[in-house]
Parts: structure tokens; C-alpha cells; sequence
């Protein structure tokens, strides 16, 4: 925070100086007569802040009563995007070299008056970012395909938080012409939606940059006879972590039909986006050496086949003017093969848990000259509440190490796994705090969120939903066992009893998380969002607490043999249908709520 001053994310510098500024709507916007552009950067910081542009250019771009444009070339790293803002009680100017510049700046203007006008003290703010790209990646193919209303919202709380690039991950969700049997139940995306969205993206400096896995986790697709063929393996394989996997799961790197299938993908996907960037995925290639590709496997090696598969995509890419970027955990296992990945490929670095060596990966791709992003995650899948010290902590670790090894920047990933059951604000704290970080480490490394979210995502007059945000996110700390990639909280929902039992978790444990929960829950009664998101949020916590209180009390009737009431869970899920459809499609609510029938206790009461 800047000293009683509440900006998301920190600016680099700011200086306060004698005097206020009285703001004067009805003051139009005052914009120079160039760059050819600053007619358009008007209108959208005039959008911002929500006043008129004026109808010519100023003679000069001197500050006035009201608010003006000025070119005015900024240091920095990545100055493209900086700004100068000054608040004077002559006038206010935002100084900048482009049109994202002004957008910033106005960005910056629009909190500082939503949270301390219409009277702002004078300061000056010289700001830019640490890193060109700044983003998130939201996971659409577990179930929850958001509408459309649903990702514009997104993407303005993405320029809110200075973001500036946004990537929907895709498995099965994009409505191919000439595959509707992998995506016909699915109410999937599709290229009129994703035109609207790159427009939407665009106007708000955000590069909507298409994704579509590649290579594995395509069992959505090869499910199906159609492409049955061009699986690597029909049986089971293992996975790193212990136990097995049944196929079909991945692409047969050796079978000319695979490449096939993905340039007919990529003719139809990517004339949808502005961007030139795209990620095709190739991550957790687990099958891969347990089936068609063995012998291959055997004879050259795996990392040998998998890099020669990812040679091939790459291909594809150029020839549609993209530059590939692909997640690099695979590669990462075959540290001799990176220096052999095509110049111009951006290796996407990605781990999620608080102790990730970041440091020694981030190493293989900088010491081979290859150009890579960190990914991080929000830790908010798989946890019903979040997991706040984890995530704080994995989002820092990647921004230093990032800026350490040369990263072109941090994409934020946000999961859905088995069901996408988190609802959405349970990824704000990672999104507001990895934004932070990705905007300027130094000046966000100590930052207080729960004030920022309440100011700026909740405008929560009670002040409560912020801190409610980032303390759900600790319940998870009660217990002393902490799975990887996952809270407590959620394994007592879904494990099965003989699980649960075995876990090692106590009654006494239960009780505490339990207590936390309602406690929770009576302090998010006193809130008082704004309606719109803030109001969503309300009902979305209440939700998730919920799901989390009824997993300790399955878990507490595990243990102790009672009985637990059946209806509880119904009106849960009654609930879960209702939030799902008010921001979400149709398609995978069944599937995800089908899920709910694992957390049944066997002997059971109707009340």
C-alpha cells in the first residue's frame, strides 16, 4: 500500500506534495493532437473513468482544471506500458508514450477516486511494469465453461489489475465444425463467442492468446471411435506420483493422423485471435512410452520422441505466423534436449505448490537461451476456500525467480479439476496478488490485500469481504496434514471413508476447522458488497464455506459412526446448481455435480 493511499497493484513510486485536486466530472478529457492514436486512448480513458472525451485535440497538452493526455516517454523495463500521473489542484495530467500507458494511468485515477474522492490529495506517480506479460489462464475444459458476460467481467477485473494477457484453456471446449461429438454436450466456446471476447480483450490492452493442449490430456477426444486410433495407449500407464491411469489419454506421436488432426484444429481456431502468440499445451505426457510409441521410446529415448513431436506442432505454428508456447514440465525432465528447442519457442515454467524450484528451472531455459514465462497458480482448485499461505508464497517465488533468470513475464493459472467446484472469488486473492507482483515485485512484496479487494473487487462499505477472502484461504492450516496441490478441506468432502479414516486426520481437528467456518460465515453476514460482482462474491462464499463446514461434519461422522443428514447435502447441491448457472453454460454442471454423489455417508437420515 501506498501509505493510507489503497491502489491494486502498489505503484512503483509515489510522491504526495501540498494541496488537493477537486474532481469535476463534467470536465471533459484533454488529449494532444499525437501520437496518430491519442483520440482513441482519450475515449478509453474517458471510458475509465466514465466522463466525455473532448471533441479536438488541446493546443497543448497543459494540465487544466480537469484531466489531460500528455505524450511523455517513460523509463522503464517495460515502459511501453508506464505512465506519469500527477494530481495537482491546477488539474491532472497523465503522462505516457502509449495509449496502454494512459489506460494505466486512468486505471490508477479511477482508484484513487473510487476509494478517496471526490477531494484527492496532490501526489505524483511515476510507474511501469517489471514484465511485458502479465496474465492469467483460466481453466474452461473441467466442466465450468464461463458465459460470455461471465469472461467480459473477467477481463475487466484483468485491467483492473493491470493485466494484460489472458488465455482460456482449452481440452474439448471450442466448438470445432467438424468434431461436435467430443464437444456436442459440453456448451463450448465458439468463434463468434471468442471474436466477441478478442474485441472485448482488446479495447481493455489485453492479448487474448488461444490455447488448445496438443499432445495430452485428450481423452475428451479419444474417447471417441473417430480418433480411438490415434491414441498412444489404450491401457493402463503410471503416473509420477504413484498409482495408474487408464487410457486413453494422449496423442500417438508416431501416427501421421495426430498432426493431421491438429492442423485441422489450428486452420479453424487461430484466424479468431489477434494474437500471434498461442499455447499448445504438451504437458503431463504421462501415457507416452506405454503404448504405440514404445518401441520408438526404447530405441531413441522419451524426451527424444517427445521433442520430436513438439518440432513437428511447432511447425504448424509458424506456418500460421504463431509463436508457440508450450508448458515445459516435460522438456524440464530432458535438461540436454532444451538447447535444442527452435529459438523463437516460449517454454511455459509451471508449478503450484509454495516450495517449487522455480530457481533450478528457471536456470535450464535461461542458461540455454530460450525464452519462458513462470506459472504460477492461485491455489484455488481442489481447496473449496483457497489455500492463502501457499499461494502468496508460490506467486512470490515465481516473480523472483522470473525476474532472477530473464522470464518475458507470469501467467497466473487458475484450475478446475474434478468439477470446478471453487466459484470464482475463491481465486481472487492469487489473481490480485500475482498481478501485484508481476506489475512490481519491490513495491507489492509486503502488500495488504484484504483492503484492495474490498476497495477495488467487493467495494465492500463493511470491509469485511476482503480479509474474509484471504482468512477462508487459512482454514485449510488447521490440519497437520497438507496433501500437495489440495487442502484438507477438500479431501474430508470427497474421500471415502475408508480414506478418511486413514488419513490421519483428528476430531479434534475437524471440530476447530469447523468452528473457523462458522465463524466465517457470521462475519460474511455483516458484509456490505456492491451489487454485481461484489453481490456474487456474497453468495459464492457463503457457498463455498458451506461445502467446506458439511465436509468436516462427513468427516466428523466417519470417524464417529453418527449419522449424517442427507438433506444437507441436497439443498448443497440444489444451491451449486443455482450459482453454477447464474455465470456459467449448461454444459458439464451434470457431470460436475454427479461428482457430489462420492460424499454421501453410507448410512444416512432424511431431515
Amino acid at each position: 500500500m501506498s501509505g493510507d493511499l489503497v491502489l491494486l497493484p502498489s505503484p512503483r513510486r509515489l510522491r504526495r506534495e501540498p494541496g488537493h485536486w477537486s474532481w469535476e466530472p463534467a470536465t471533459p478529457i484533454q488529449w494532444p493532437e499525437q501520437p496518430p492514436d491519442a483520440a482513441a486512448a482519450a475515449r478509453r480513458a474517458a471510458d475509465v473513468l466514465g466522463v466525455a472525451a473532448a471533441d479536438r485535440p488541446a493546443a497543448a497538452a497543459a494540465p487544466t482544471r480537469g484531466i489531460t493526455l500528455a505524450e511523455e516517454a517513460i523509463a522503464g523495463t517495460a515502459a511501453a506500458e508506464g505512465y506519469r500521473l500527477q494530481v495537482r489542484p491546477e488539474g491532472v495530467r497523465i503522462g505516457a508514450a502509449t495509449a496502454a500507458g494512459w489506460f494505466y494511468g486512468a486505471i490508477t485515477l479511477r482508484q484513487l477516486l473510487r476509494r478517496h474522492g471526490p477531494r484527492l490529495p496532490a501526489l505524483e506517480i511515476e510507474d511501469h511494469p517489471d514484465v511485458r506479460i502479465r496474465g492469467v489462464m483460466l481453466d474452461i475444459s473441467r466442466d465450468k465453461v464461463p458465459t460470455l458476460q461471465t469472461l467480459f467481467d473477467l477481463v475487466d477485473w484483468l485491467a483492473e489489475l493491470k493485466l494484460n494477457h489472458l488465455q482460456l484453456y482449452t481440452e474439448h471446449t471450442f466448438a470445432y465444425r467438424n468434431h461436435r461429438e467430443v464437444w456436442a454436450d459440453a456448451d463450448p466456446l465458439t468463434a463468434e463467442d471468442i471474436r466477441a471476447l478478442d474485441d472485448y480483450c482488446a479495447e481493455r490492452f489485453v492479448e487474448l492468446a488461444p490455447n488448445q493442449n496438443s499432445f495430452g490430456h485428450l481423452r475428451r477426444w479419444l474417447v471417441h471411435p473417430r480418433y480411438l486410433p490415434l491414441a498412444e495407449c489404450t491401457g493402463t500407464f503410471p503416473f509420477p506420483w504413484g498409482g495408474t491411469g487408464q487410457g486413453p489419454f494422449s496423442l500417438n506421436p508416431l501416427h501421421p493422423g495426430s498432426l493431421a488432426l491438429l492442423a485441422d484444429w489450428y486452420q479453424e481456431l487461430l484466424p479468431n485471435f489477434r494474437s500471434t502468440t498461442f499455447n499448445v499445451g504438451c504437458d503431463e505426457t504421462f501415457d507416452l512410452g506405454f503404448g504405440a510409441s514404445r518401441a520408438a521410446c526404447e530405441a531413441r529415448g522419451k524426451g527424444r520422441v517427445y521433442l520430436e513431436f513438439l518440432l513437428k506442432i511447432h511447425e504448424l505454428c509458424r506456418r500460421h505466423g504463431r509463436t508457440m508456447q508450450f508448458w515445459g514440465d516435460i522438456i524440464l525432465k530432458h535438461p540436454e534436449l532444451v538447447p535444442e528447442l527452435p529459438d523463437d519457442v516460449i517454454a511455459l515454467n509451471w508449478g503450484y505448490e509454495a516450495g517449487h524450484p522455480f530457481e533450478r528451472e528457471c536456470a535450464v531455459f535461461a542458461e540455454a537461451g530460450r525464452e519462458f514465462l513462470v506459472c504460477p497458480g492461485t491455489s484455488s482448485w481442489l481447496s473449496l476456500t483457497g489455500r492463502t499461505d501457499n499461494a502468496l508464497a508460490n506467486l512470490v517465488s515465481a516473480a523472483e525467480q522470473g525476474l532472477r533468470f530473464g522470464a518475458l513475464g507470469i501467467l497466473i493459472t487458475d484450475w478446475g479439476d474434478d468439477g470446478h467446484w471453487q466459484p470464482p472469488p475463491v481465486s481472487d486473492v492469487g489473481m490480485a496478488a500475482g498481478a501485484a507482483y508481476a506489475w512490481c515485485l519491490k513495491a507489492n512484496r509486503d502488500a495488504e490485500f484484504a483492503e484492495c479487494l474490498d476497495a477495488h473487487r467487493y467495494l465492500d462499505a463493511a470491509g469485511v469481504m476482503g480479509r474474509l477472502a484471504m482468512d477462508a484461504g487459512l482454514v485449510h492450516t488447521t490440519f497437520r496434514s497438507r496433501p500437495s496441490n489440495r487442502s484438507m478441506l477438500h479431501q474430508l468432502l470427497v474421500l471415502p471413508p475408508e480414506q478418511l479414516r486413514a488419513s490421519g486426520v483428528t476430531e479434534q481437528e475437524i471440530q476447530e476447522a469447523e468452528a473457523r467456518l462458522e465463524v466465517l460465515l457470521s462475519r460474511l453476514s455483516g458484509a456490505r458488497p456492491a451489487a454485481g460482482q461484489g453481490g456474487w462474491a456474497h453468495e459464492e462464499w457463503a457457498q463455498a464455506l458451506r461445502l467446506a463446514r458439511h465436509g468436516c461434519r462427513r468427516a466428523a461422522a466417519v470417524l464417529t459412526g453418527r449419522d449424517l443428514p442427507d438433506r444437507a447435502l441436497d439443498r448443497l447441491i440444489a444451491e451449486q446448481r443455482r450459482l453454477w448457472l447464474s455465470r456459467n453454460r449448461t454444459g458439464g454442471l451434470a457431470e460436475s455435480l454427479a461428482r457430489f454423489e462420492r460424499v454421501r455417508v453410507g448410512t444416512v437420515r432424511r431431515d
